[in-house]
């Protein structure tokens, strides 16, 4: 990796993560939400093996870093490459993604797009 290239795996932080979701959940819509904290649950099972978790942590990095190939504050378009970004690292990690992980994050986005309570 030259200097110029972002290291994503370490723009990753569960502190960033969260702080990126709670100030751009909306902006973001719930389609790539839903793909960031079905990566980030699946990420938290001690089963995922080091190469599912280092492509998680790779995409969610992608997520948080302000450098990304289309800006997220340009319009309509911002958060398209951190859709596609996310949605490739689900298929590559998708066995496990299981029924707890869905769980996980669907209960997350009823509480942030639903207006349910606080677990």
């Amino acid at each position: 990796m030259d200097e110029n290239t972002p290291d994503y795996p370490a723009s990753y932080s569960e502190q960033g993560f969260w702080k990126k979701l709670a100030n751009y959940a909306k902006t973001a819509g719930s389609e790539v939400v839903e793909r960031a904290l079905l990566l980030y649950y699946a990420a938290q099972k001690p089963a995922v093996p080091a190469w599912a978790r280092a492509t998680i942590i790779a995409s969610l990095g992608y997520f948080i870093s302000p450098i990304d190939a289309i800006p997220d504050l340009t319009p309509l378009l911002g958060y398209s490459d951190d859709l596609g970004v996310l949605a490739l690292a689900i298929a590559t990690v998708a066995a496990y993604i299981d029924d707890e992980v869905r769980q996980q994050a669907k209960a997350k986005m009823q509480q942030w797009f639903m207006g349910a309570n606080e677990e």
